[in-house]
């Protein structure tokens, strides 16, 4: 919305910065840190008072029996700050942000409706129903990408890693593979969301990273320098991924340990979704495997786990129980202390995955 204030600029020379990119990704990063902090403590309130409180697992009740009550579907402090954020900071005539506003939305609806049947009826939505769910999205949005295709003709096509100028063409398994990414990273983010603090940090971190490459991706001399796709308008995605840091870090306020709320699934479906929906608008689904390596560690650990069990036949197991980020506090780790070491993983996973950029 303050983008169009840049046609003003004739009249107020210091309107000019609008058309920057970089200034407005600055600011929707503080406008959502600021709306966090606006309305947290508002909606943690609301969500005390109508009784929306986490039930703990019986398989993790021996470390997390505290927990017990403390007020979930906190996804929506994130939802409203990226939301506003984005509207009042991004190019609204750019389709790259429709797409982001929309899954925003949609993930962050089908979040809220799983949140709220947990609580009032014992059984959120149903896995099959959550995949079908996140499939819909990744066909519509596919369908839009194929049916309004990319100037450069790059829509079917993604990067690979470590190859200079060569690309892999997808063509109709372009939406397949979409599928694959955008519903790998929403479910993997869920997974991580074990722990105080935990999935909300390695969000931010990882946004942090694609603030950068969206950026690089959509500036025509930085991504021919690299050797990377550009891609015209994809640059304004470096505005959703500030705005992710700035919600992230605003939500970890109010989640950090001891947590005083919890994202569920209205945060982590939709904040996984925007990170593999940031990767397939700028060609990097590949690379994303690296900037989300712990969420990735994360949904093999569970995939590993169910993978012997049911080999087996005999229950035997590879971790002590799953996700991984458990396993540690089984071995006596405290909850701080694989959060943090966590962290500093996802920000290793993030560095070897930028320079990946140059070693080609």
């Amino acid at each position: 919305m303050f983008y169009y204030l840049y046609h003003l600029r004739t009249i107020f020379f210091p309107l000019n910065v609008l058309h920057y990119i970089t200034f407005r990704a600055a600011y929707a990063a503080v406008t959502s840190l600021l709306l966090a902090f606006l309305f947290g403590n508002k909606i943690i309130s609301f969500l005390k008072r109508k009784g929306i409180g986490e039930k703990i697992s019986p398989y993790i009740k021996g470390t997390h029996q505290q927990k017990q009550g403390t007020p979930t579907m906190g996804g929506i402090i994130i939802l409203i700050s990226l939301f506003v954020s984005v509207i009042l900071w991004g190019d609204l005539s750019n389709r790259f942000i429709h797409y982001a506003l929309f899954t925003m939305l949609y993930l962050g609806g089908a979040g809220i409706a799983d949140d709220w049947l947990k609580i009032k009826k014992d059984n959120g939505l149903a896995v099959w129903h959550k995949l079908v769910i996140q499939t819909v999205l990744c066909i519509i949005i596919g369908y839009l990408i194929i049916r309004y295709p990319l100037k450069d003709g790059y829509t079917t096509r993604t990067s690979l890693l470590f190859l200079k100028n060569v690309f892999l063409n997808l063509g109709y398994f372009y939406i397949p593979f979409m599928i694959l990414v955008m519903v790998g990273t929403s479910n993997a983010v869920n997974l991580s969301d074990g722990l105080d603090g935990l999935a909300i940090g390695l969000v931010g971190i990882a946004s942090a990273a694609l603030i950068f490459l969206s950026y690089i991706t959509g500036h025509i001399k930085i991504a021919h320098y690299l050797n990377i796709l550009y891609i015209d308008g994809a640059g304004e995605m470096s505005v959703v991924a500030a705005a992710m840091v700035g919600a992230s870090l605003g939500f970890l306020w109010f989640n950090a340990y001891p947590a005083n709320v919890f994202m569920g699934d209205t945060g982590a479906l939709m904040l996984g979704g925007l990170l593999g929906l940031n990767a397939v608008l700028i060609k990097q689904e590949i690379l994303l495997i690296l900037v989300g390596g712990v969420f990735v560690v994360e949904a093999l650990s569970v995939l590993i786990q169910v993978s012997v069990f049911k080999i087996t036949k005999k229950r035997k197991r590879v971790f002590l129980i799953t996700p991984i980020h458990h396993h540690f506090q089984k071995r006596g780790w405290a909850e701080p202390k694989v959060v943090v070491r966590f962290w500093i993983l996802e920000i290793l996973f993030v560095l070897i995955a930028l320079s990946t950029l140059k070693i080609r």
